[in-house]
């Protein structure tokens, strides 16, 4: 059987992980190498960017990578310039940069309002505003943008700016689909639910206050039962979905918006 994205380029943000283990966009960009891609990922932090990129290389895969601010213009106008004259024109863009803060709208500050929407949705505008010229050139391109279920659905969880945010990722990504359909450029959002990644683990995120919980341990127990599946997702279902949303498997999937989530948002109300 073909590898999947044979032949193609693909810029994946986000590629390093905040901690032990498997986030999303390290799972995503060793799996696009591993079916055929040449790689190109990016991360504020260079150093976990290249514990992926050793994967990929003791793997006898292709991955360059760079460390980019994406909130920064010059920076993302700089690593797509990089990306293009060391592997090629870009054939997939993988907006994978994301954070929470706790908060609601009274008590958050405008300081963490303006820094989640910078980081989640804003990069997204960045990157594609950049890439799609060179998707232009080759005739078509695939852009998977990661949303979340918290665009959609409320979790119970105060973090005003985070939903905002990704609620504003599905209005982009379906603007960008619509304007460039006849171009052959599709975009879609992929929205993970609830997932057992490093960054949940983070106490940055101040994960136990959100859920109420003495413990790290009870937040994810917590997290674990509201699951209808009885458990969360891992960060290899959603870097399958996302090959899927690469692949010219998906050749006529635009402007969609696919949950990852086990159930979870057909439970919310």
């Amino acid at each position: 059987m073909a590898k999947r994205l044979e032949g193609k380029v693909a810029l994946v943000t986000g590629c390093g992980v905040s901690g032990p283990g498997w986030g999303n966009g390290k799972a995503m960009a060793v799996l696009f190498a591993r079916e055929g891609a040449r790689v190109y990922g990016c991360d504020i932090h260079l150093e976990s960017a290249r514990e992926t990129q050793a994967i990929v290389l003791s793997e006898g895969g292709v991955m360059e990578v760079s460390a980019c601010n994406v909130t920064d213009p010059l920076a993302v106008e700089r690593l797509v310039e990089d990306c293009t004259a060391t592997l090629g024109e870009i054939d997939i863009l993988v907006n994978n940069v994301g954070t929470a803060c706790m908060g609601g709208v009274v008590d958050q500050s405008l300081e963490d309002w303006r820094r989640i929407l910078d980081l989640n949705l804003t990069s997204m505008f960045l990157t594609s505003k950049h890439v799609i010229p060179s998707m232009l050139r080759k005739g078509k391109g695939s852009i998977v943008n990661i949303g979340s279920v918290a665009g959609i659905r409320d979790s119970g969880v105060a973090y005003v700016s985070y939903s905002a945010s990704k609620a504003g990722v599905l209005g982009l990504s379906r603007s960008i689909a619509m304007q460039y359909a006849k171009q052959g450029i599709r975009s879609n959002v992929l929205m993970p639910g609830l997932m057992d990644t490093p960054l949940v683990r983070q106490p940055s995120l101040s994960m136990d206050k959100g859920y109420q919980t003495a413990s790290l341990d009870e937040a994810m127990a917590k997290r674990n039962q509201q699951c209808p599946m009885g458990h969360m997702g891992d960060a290899w279902d959603v870097a399958n979905t996302a090959l899927w949303l690469a692949s010219d498997e998906s050749k006529y999937v635009t402007a969609a918006e696919i949950v990852v989530d086990g159930g979870l948002s057909a439970r919310f109300t």
